[in-house]
């Protein structure tokens, strides 16, 4: 374990010298970053700092790596790994003044970021002019750009769209020495020499600071159309996710909701709308998009061919953009109903969308294993299940020493059925005990070389991923 240096007086001086009032030592504004959403889990940082300059950041970061202290990076602190959590203390470097959109180039369908813009934020802007990035985070309306960078985020529209990374073209980052470079370049394509941008989306703010971020657009879907379908089974309802795409559709969204999920979401919503029946097991929210409103009714009329070989209820056609929205934003609520409704933790599993069935088997079976309950939702197109395990009425002892045996025994097999631990929230703090599932130690003794090669000091997000 690092053995960092704590900070001082002298330290302090220094950073409020740079940083002119930008330095904080208040209680309430460190414990405002001694967490994010991930379970219930808080460590206080010995102070903030908030930057608004790349300048101020390399500074900074030459600094603390000269002096031996810890940087954690911090952004919307939004995520459900424990990344931005600062185990062990030191500086919370937060990025929320970096929030501006520099360029939007409409002629080279680009935008350069700032990292501390909110999602949508960027997504409206570019909207504007007539373009589209397609990642949405469930968190999309208070998640910064920077986080989705570094988790690699992904959401409903990467079953056709894509993840995080299928858009970055280059990074400005801050290395943990204070050096400033450029990861590529703005361009589509690029074979010169290793891809370092590749490297630091997704590496969780262990290797660089991220400063600016260039990303590649494309034209804005100008229609769109979306079905909620009730089945009397879940795993039917999986299965039918396979037979969509060999029918030759790739919808823009197709999500999975366990009855619960639905039900709970409603209820923290105070939205009963949508009726669901006593028999309705779970639900396929299905949404098509495109530029030709008659193509996105075939495909449609397609969907529906697939849907009559399974025991469906009566599916709901949105019928307006305010009934789509109410649906869109009970699938974005699920996380949240579920984190009001329980203590839990969350697993961000991901398989080959033809094992999700499979997958969900072993959830529950292992669920009735161990005696916890799960309340199950994703992004069932590309095989992403997100797996709630609720506490309940389950005791300490068990909570805290037998549910790492489960969530092992889920997370392998996961393994067997050739998927893996995370697809969009990240290791960070909660899953690093099992990366040995999915890896063997040589593959994580060359992920500690990369992360010895940018940080020798191992003063940048301590304690993730390793």
């Amino acid at each position: 374990m690092n053995s960092f240096t704590p900070i001082s007086e002298e330290h302090l001086n220094f950073f409020n010298t740079i940083l002119d009032n930008r330095c904080s030592v208040d209680s309430e504004e460190i414990y405002n970053y001694s967490h994010d959403e991930t379970e219930d889990i808080s460590v206080l940082p010995n102070v903030v700092l908030k930057p608004n300059s790349v300048e101020e950041v390399s500074e900074i970061m030459a600094f603390c790596n000269e002096n031996n202290i810890c940087v954690t990076p911090s952004g919307a602190r939004t995520g459900l790994s424990g990344g931005a959590i600062p185990i062990h203390g030191g500086v919370a470097l937060s990025l929320e003044k970096f929030n501006k959109i520099l360029e939007i180039d409409e002629n080279n369908l680009q935008v350069t970021t700032e990292p501390g813009v909110i999602t949508q934020v960027l997504q409206d802007a570019v909207k504007e002019k007539g373009l589209f990035y397609p990642p949405d985070p469930a968190s999309k309306g208070s998640c910064f750009i920077g986080g989705n960078v570094s988790e690699n985020s992904g959401g409903p529209k990467a079953v056709k769209y894509g993840v995080t990374s299928d858009y970055v073209l280059n990074l400005e980052i801050v290395l943990p020495n204070g050096e400033i470079i450029w990861t590529g370049a703005n361009v589509l394509k690029n074979a010169t020499g290793y891809n370092l941008t590749q490297l630091l989306v997704g590496s969780e703010g262990t290797l660089g600071i991220i400063t600016k971020i260039v990303l590649r657009l494309i034209p804005h879907p100008t229609s769109d159309l979306l079905m909620l379908v009730p089945f009397f089974d879940a795993q039917k309802a999986c299965e039918a996710v396979t037979a969509i795409f060999k029918k030759g559709i790739t919808p823009s969204g197709l999500e999975f909701m366990e009855r619960e999920a639905l039900l709970w979401t409603q209820d923290f919503l105070q939205d009963t709308s949508i009726e669901v029946a006593e028999n309705h097991a779970a639900h396929l929210l299905i949404e098509v998009d495109g530029f030709e409103q008659e193509i996105l009714m075939e495909e449609c009329t397609k969907i529906m061919e697939v849907l009559e070989s399974f025991e469906t209820g009566e599916i709901l056609f949105a019928e307006s953009q305010a009934q789509k929205d109410a649906l869109w934003k009970l699938r974005r609520s699920v996380g949240e109903a579920v984190k009001a409704n329980s203590i839990y933790k969350e697993e961000d599993t991901v398989v080959p969308r033809f094992q999700l069935p499979q997958l969900l088997h072993h959830v529950k079976r292992i669920g009735d294993e161990f005696g916890f309950k799960s309340v199950c939702y994703g992004h069932a197109g590309d095989g992403n299940l997100h797996i709630n395990i609720i506490k309940g009425d389950l005791s300490e002892e068990k909570w805290n020493n037998e549910l790492s045996i489960a969530i092992r025994e889920l997370f392998e097999e996961v393994a067997k059925l050739g998927g893996t631990i995370s697809g969009e929230h990240g290791i960070g703090l909660v899953q690093k005990q099992y990366m040995d599932v999915v890896f063997t130690e040589t593959s994580l003794n060359l992920m500690r070389s990369i992360k010895q090669v940018f940080d020798p000091k191992g003063i940048l997000n301590p304690g993730k991923i390793f």
